[in-house]
């Protein structure tokens, strides 16, 4: 299935889909993406303000009202369900979109498609699932009850790196509620957005149920702060989720926020090696670094230390660039040329601030990909807490190592950044893993695994990386809103303004 026209140079072009239709921008505006891996434009995309987004909203409210409003709980669980299927048998072609917008690798882009029908296999069969209560009352002839309702349209942003799985655990638990969707892709990739939007209906799921509206954070912005919308469901940088909260804010709606991170990764004396060292540096270099649980930080037990990081450079510099759509690359190109700009002057600001590199740190040069975006696997050395490297993201394949020499010592060090999100620790002590996965300040916390999500399993931000969670049952519960209904079901008349003798 495409949803693209195509240019006279060959290049897709996409308009917005708006109540199940392709429409181009109210103002005819468009603006172009970049395949990272050549450096060459790929496609362009509709411009989207406020006409755009007013359409979108009131085609959503109308599926609300209209069609989507009055299906069953069930029957909307069972469309989630088809829509699962319907994703992971286009898997190939939505990966193949998304890589050549982000460079990330093929394999993992296909894997993130196909997961994706766990998502909606298990909300779709929370969808009847949501029930409200019969509530006691002292006064016996009234009947109180509780019913769970949707919140309304909700506006869905989401970043580049993962666009079709954060898309669909962002919208999956919205659906199941019974919300509708105005989803606004990153302009990096948006082209798999609407492959999502096309494939819902294809299996029934009403028009205007999903919406997409394409544009930069301008548009972004007018979709934050629309009457119509209910609740902004966001993931991205922590700079732009606190304005995204404040603009939310000012008009009361709800926000749910998954922001940055600057995740630790912390290597004890008793590890096991051979698992610590595949999972630190998947925790950084699978990806390209652009992850929000990138574990960028990693502490080794001065007792291991030397002989840790010899074998993590060691690997690093084996690390294959190229093709994101070769089966032998093993870490593609970053997203963006903004993103290649900060890696490298966040590289050479710790070289300023008196850090020791150890492996890489300047843009890779790949045969065939000269103008390609990619970007040598970097391992830094001799940082210090208050660097800029050690507490703000970099969103890149950079990883800062630093010994430690106790567990309070290095628990004070993981826990000393604004950020939450992650942590992970490779230990053979049972009894220290479960004492520091109750005193770290992460949302999510691995021991002797990472990078690990799960349709069923909460995850979501403490301090500034984020608000709310995705994943697991509690998710719906954020996309609910509660009316409490009262009943007289006697015949006696309840006159306060007659005086009883």
């Amino acid at each position: 299935m495409s949803t693209a026209t195509r240019e006279s140079g060959g290049r897709p072009h996409y308009g917005n889909y708006i109540g199940g239709k392709e429409l181009a921008a109210a103002s005819s505006d468009t603006f172009t993406s970049i395949n990272p891996t050549t450096g060459q434009e790929w496609g362009t995309f509709a411009q989207s303000k406020q006409a755009d987004i007013d359409a979108a909203v009131a085609a959503a409210q109308s599926a609300l009202t209209g069609p989507w409003g009055r299906l069953s709980a069930s029957a909307k669980g069972r469309l989630l369900m088809a829509w699962g299927e319907k994703i992971a048998e286009n898997a190939p072609h939505i990966a193949a979109l998304e890589t050549q917008q982000n460079g990330k690798l093929l394999a993992e882009m296909q894997a993130q498609a196909r997961i994706v029908k766990d998502w909606l296999f298990y909300f779709g069969g929370l969808a009847d699932k949501v029930e409200g209560r019969v509530i006691p009352l002292e006064r016996q002839s009234v009947l109180n009850y509780t019913l769970r309702e949707p919140l309304g349209v909700i506006g869905v942003i989401v970043p580049w790196n993962s666009p079709t799985l954060i898309s669909i655990m962002s919208m999956a638990p919205a659906l199941a509620a019974g919300n509708v969707i105005v989803l606004k892709p990153s302009e990096v990739t948006s082209a798999s957005a609407f492959e999502l939007a096309k494939l819902a209906e294809a299996v029934g799921i009403p028009p205007g149920v999903i919406n997409v509206v394409t544009g930069a954070r301008e548009t972004g912005d007018v979709l934050v702060s629309h009457p119509g919308v209910a609740k902004i469901v966001f993931t991205g940088s922590e700079q732009a989720g606190r304005s995204i909260a404040a603009k939310a804010g000012g008009r009361l709606a709800a926000c749910t926020l998954e922001l940055g991170g600057k995740s630790a990764n912390i290597v004890f004396e008793d590890a096991r090696l051979d698992q610590a060292e595949a999972g630190v540096l998947a925790g950084i270099f699978a990806a390209a670094g652009q992850t929000c649980i990138a574990g960028s930080r990693a502490y080794v037990h001065r007792k291991i230390y030397d002989e840790f990081v010899d074998r993590l450079t060691t690997r690093a510099r084996r690390i294959k660039l190229g093709d994101p759509l070769d089966t032998a690359t093993q870490m593609g190109p970053v997203a963006t040329r903004s993103q290649l700009d900060k890696d490298l002057t966040m590289v050479a600001q710790a070289l300023e601030d008196g850090a020791d590199i150890l492996c890489g740190g300047q843009r890779a040069t790949v045969a065939g990909f000269e103008e390609g975006l990619f970007f040598e696997p970097t391992i830094f050395s001799g940082t210090k807490t208050a660097d800029r490297i050690m507490h703000e993201e970099v969103f890149g394949p950079v990883l800062c190592v630093t010994p430690f020499d106790d567990d309070e010592e290095v628990l004070a060090l993981a826990n000393g950044t604004r950020f939450g999100l992650a942590a992970g620790m490779w230990t053979c002590s049972l009894q220290r893993a479960h004492s520091f996965a109750k005193r770290l300040e992460a949302g999510t916390v691995w021991i002797n695994m990472y990078r690990a999500l799960a349709f069923n399993s909460p995850f979501g931000g403490y301090k500034a990386s984020g608000i709310g969670r995705v994943n697991g049952a509690e998710a719906i519960e954020q996309y609910l809103q509660t009316k409490s209904v009262w009943c007289e079901l006697g015949d006696e008349v309840q006159d306060p303004f007659v005086l009883r003798t």
